[in-house]
């Protein structure tokens, strides 16, 4: 049975001449469907949170703030994104479109790989009160909640490996022992202040794929092992790619591709569910990124 992979028109917005290019989520969708990696059965189209579950992880105050546009000058200026309500739908959705993937990644029945896609989320830099470095709301922090809440899954693991520690996430989860937030990062790069995650492994400048992937393939199957998670949700960061304009490591599309496999082969070989978000990805050329989050699909449909 196919990967699920959820998606939405309204993940493209306009910020202007802005580093983040929001067109790939359109144009990464149509390369996987142009070359038939996925088809068009595959696809499913994201709803957004309530606002109920978006209230499960940030304040009353600041979702305010959002839904009446009312953040102050030194909110946005921490945003890093022009505020609008483009970017507050879009940022609903992929709550929404995180919380799908979740489900449909724990649903046997339509995912019998136990495996589903997110083109989209891993907004990982939000915490309750604020956002900061692109994030306005945590998608993968809502839907962790929310499917905890429904009762749907109790024990969770986030694989963070987009090249900047998340930071957000880390707070949020700080003291809960359900849930167990693992950040493989760049340490001498954005954000500054890096809360702990359970795990944290802060990489020099300009490491490679073999290091890398040494460090990973040590890490998380003892993770696994140790939390017993049902379900993992996956940043397969875009970033750590070496020619990143906001990263800093050494991996090349070939490490990368590598990376994800190592992720799907732990996962599956302990019987985990994965949810995958893309997460970020800067790369000078936008192809580059594109081909890295069309191999993390190619690779998790091979999984």
């Amino acid at each position: 049975m196919p990967v699920p992979i959820v998606w939405h028109a309204a993940y493209e917005i306009d910020i202007g001449p802005h580093v983040f290019p929001t067109r790939k989520y359109r144009l990464v969708r149509e390369r996987l469907l142009n070359e038939r990696s996925i088809a068009p059965d595959d696809l499913v189209e994201a709803e957004p949170a309530s606002d109920e579950q978006v209230a499960l992880i940030h304040t009353t105050e600041y979702i305010r703030k959002i839904q009446t546009a009312t953040l102050s000058p030194e909110e946005q200026l921490v945003l890093e994104v022009p505020f609008s309500p483009a970017l507050r739908e879009a940022a609903w959705i992929t709550a929404g479109g995180t919380t799908r993937t979740g489900r449909l990644a724990l649903d046997r029945e339509r995912s019998t790989a136990r495996i589903a896609v997110h083109l989209g989320g891993g907004f990982h830099h939000a915490f309750p009160d604020h956002g900061e470095g692109f994030c306005l709301i945590n998608d993968v922090a809502i839907a962790i909640r929310t499917l905890q809440r429904e009762g749907i899954v109790q024990r969770v693991a986030v694989v963070d490996l987009d090249v900047h520690h998340g930071n957000g996430t880390a707070a949020i989860f700080q003291s809960d022992p359900e849930v167990f937030t693992f950040s493989m990062h760049q340490e001498r790069n954005y954000p500054a202040r890096k809360p702990p995650s359970d795990l944290d492994i802060g990489l020099e400048d300009g490491t490679g794929d073999g290091e890398y992937l040494a460090l990973l393939e040590r890490h998380l199957p003892d993770l696994l092992a140790r939390h017993r998670p049902e379900l993992v949700f996956y940043l397969a960061g875009a970033d750590p790619f070496r020619f990143d304009q906001l990263g800093g490591l050494g991996l090349t599309l070939e490490g990368l591709r590598r990376r994800d496999e190592l992720v799907f082969a732990g996962t599956t070989s302990e019987g985990v569910a994965v949810a995958v978000c893309l997460a970020g990805g800067y790369a000078l050329r936008t192809d580059d990124t594109l081909e890295i989050h069309c191999n993390t699909v190619r690779t998790a449909s091979a999984a």
